[in-house]
């Protein structure tokens, strides 16, 4: 049974942080242009490290490869980090050794590909661990790689930093932890940006607590007009390769979910002004009994019939207990909403 990701603060003091940099340099190979093998040479190459590890040579996530050391700029683009920690069944992350050296920040970063062998365009979001010589992880970081085209690899550098600083970083120390990809005209808008609709959906990392999971759904409106709306968000729930998942009922309010709590009234009319921001949520419990276990990587959602879809990744690890509750769309007053149009 699959526990839901949730962000794990980790303490670090400044002077572990100023030690895992990553120094050298390095150069990239004719056959390590993007989908091709390539393997690290020139200054920055060194030994495996022998660390190994679900990541190392040979391992396969969902289209994600790790290629090896290049040297920052090249290739420099990377996206957005955040930590998630998940897993889920997919194909296809092949890492090769990734030697490291010295303790400062050098010109060299860690280059992979993500190659998308479906026949639409997706939006992978990936979480990569840096782990230590013990194999501990000393750092996490997500990357969001949008709108991979339909049998296309592209190439992308991991220039963080939180790399182990004791001269042996190689593939087994780099883990790929999670892949997740959404079809990426349903991809929920990264903040900065605004859909054609003028309203931003999201979801949160969520919370447990004793068997009970609540992951929030938050609608911002980035637009420059007001826009209203009553009752539940419109739920799809899918399975990895996004179908439909069935045998599962929708409950319209969390009461029916021990220890979740009602939403304390009926649906009401609300109407947001552009900055404003609206929440709603997700509930349910992991108790398992009699029968299979069902986990939902994937809910397609809508803020009301009729709205442009958004595919969010809360994988909902349901248990046996076949409800799942959503709470009534209420305005946000926490202060928390995209603050004024685009943001």
């Amino acid at each position: 049974m699959r526990i839901p990701p949730f962000r794990l603060s980790l303490a670090v003091s400044s002077a572990l942080v100023a030690g895992l940099l990553l120094g050298g340099c390095g150069t990239q190979t004719a056959a390590s242009g993007a989908g091709g093998g390539g393997e690290t040479q020139g200054p920055c190459a060194g030994g495996d490290g022998g660390s190994g590890g679900a990541a190392g040579a040979g391992a396969e996530r969902d289209g994600v490869r790790v290629v090896g050391m290049v040297e920052r700029g090249g290739h420099r683009e990377s996206a957005s980090p955040s930590g998630r920690v998940s897993q889920r069944p997919g194909a296809s992350v092949t890492a090769d050794s990734l030697p490291g050296v010295g303790t400062s920040a050098g010109p060299c970063v860690v280059q992979y590909d993500v190659t998308n062998p479906g026949s639409e365009p997706f939006t992978y979001t990936i979480t990569f661990s840096l782990m230590d010589e013990q194999g501990r992880a000393m750092s996490s970081v997500e990357e969001t790689v949008a709108s991979v085209g339909a049998g296309k690899t592209v190439r992308r550098t991991l220039d963080h930093g939180g790399y182990p600083g004791d001269g042996a970083l190689d593939a087994g120390r780099v883990r790929i932890l999670d892949v997740e990809r959404v079809p990426s005209d349903e991809a929920p808008v990264p903040a900065g940006t605004c859909p054609a609709s003028g309203l931003r959906l999201t979801a949160d990392q969520g919370d447990a607590a004793m068997g009970l999971r609540v992951v929030g759904l938050h609608l911002e409106n980035c637009g420059d007009r007001a826009y209203s709306l009553e009752g539940y968000p419109v739920l799809q729930l899918l399975d990895a390769e996004h179908q439909p998942v069935d045998g599962v009922e929708i409950l319209r309010g969390t009461e029916g979910i021990p220890m979740a709590g009602g939403d304390g009234e009926a649906p009401r009319p609300v109407t947001l002004r552009p900055g404003e921001a609206a929440v709603s949520g997700l509930a349910w419990r992991n108790t398992t009994e009699f029968g299979e276990a069902v986990t939902v990587p994937y809910v397609r959602v809508r803020a009301e019939a009729g709205s442009d879809p958004v595919m969010v990744a809360p994988h909902l690890d349901l248990g046996t207990t076949g409800e799942l509750g959503v709470r009534a769309w209420r305005k946000d007053e926490s202060g928390s909403g995209v603050g004024r149009p685009g943001a």
